[in-house]
């Protein structure tokens, strides 16, 4: 059997495996892994691909401490056709409604956990979920300092001015580059998800924010399903649960405090 490294981020040790049947095959593993995540991980992508219609890697085993799964195509088909496919697929995921906001268990995003409380108005939602419960992280506090945490918490008050109400809908949770891969056919598939009912434009904060697709991923998006005027402003604010994430994961890293400085400036 051949194995080989992959990347896998700071806490999963993840390698492709090759069978003698030529079989290939994903295991990411880990002792340090909260219990329940690789669990939580599967069900997302069950959710994505059941409910969502998006294509995921099939779940072959969860334990613990690994996750075994179909092995898929980590170097994308650069083309404008792979990412207007994308972007019909993510927008065929958000024509799922759902009837309030969150989940039926809290998950998690990246070794922290995401707090998905089933809440009925998604500003509240975003307010308490995706903002304010990182307020209460060490490393966010650490490098913060006062005025921006109260900078946060006017934001928060002032969400019904700065987004406009939207639906529930299925989201991916993480949705950015290195989440897609691809089939041997070519064709666009979802990996790494930290699913829940939110927001459409939440989820695509995350590729408009994170090193950016060509334009065709948002044309194709837009195929399916039009945005409202005003989505490319709200991106950045949208983005802002990502920001206090990594900081909450790694503290004043990169740029990531001045970025969360700029949208604290901007929004509020």
């Amino acid at each position: 059997m051949a194995d080989e490294p992959l990347t896998g981020g700071a806490a999963n040790d993840v390698r492709r495996l090759t069978l003698a049947d030529g079989t290939r095959l994903v295991r990411k593993g880990s002792d340090q892994v909260p219990i329940g995540l690789f669990a939580h991980e599967a069900e997302g992508l069950r959710a994505l691909r059941d409910q969502g219609g998006l294509l995921t890697p099939r779940v072959i085993e969860v334990s613990s401490r690994h996750l075994l799964l179909e092995a898929l195509e980590p170097e994308l088909p650069d083309t404008p056709g792979f990412w207007a496919a994308a972007g019909r697929a993510v927008a065929g995921l958000h024509a799922v409604r759902g009837d309030r906001f969150g989940w039926h268990t809290d998950g998690w995003l990246g070794l922290l956990p995401q707090e998905n409380a089933w809440t009925e108005n998604g500003h509240e939602f975003f307010a308490v979920h995706r903002v304010l419960r990182y307020l209460r992280e060490p490393k966010v506090r650490g490098a913060l300092d006062a005025g921006d945490l109260a900078g946060l918490e006017r934001i928060c008050d002032r969400l019904p001015e700065l987004i406009p109400a939207a639906p529930s809908v299925l989201t991916h949770g993480d949705l950015y580059q290195g989440n897609i891969v691809a089939t041997a056919a070519g064709d666009p598939a979802f990996i790494d998800p930290a699913v829940c009912w939110m927001w459409a434009e939440a989820d695509l904060s995350m590729m408009y924010c994170t090193g950016r697709p060509p334009e065709s991923f948002f044309a194709g998006y837009q195929e399916i399903s039009p945005l409202t005027d005003g989505w490319r402003d709200r991106m950045p604010l949208l983005y802002l649960r990502e920001l206090l994430s990594v900081v909450a994961h790694f503290g004043a890293w990169e740029d990531y405090v001045p970025r969360i400085r700029e949208v604290i400036r901007r929004f509020s």
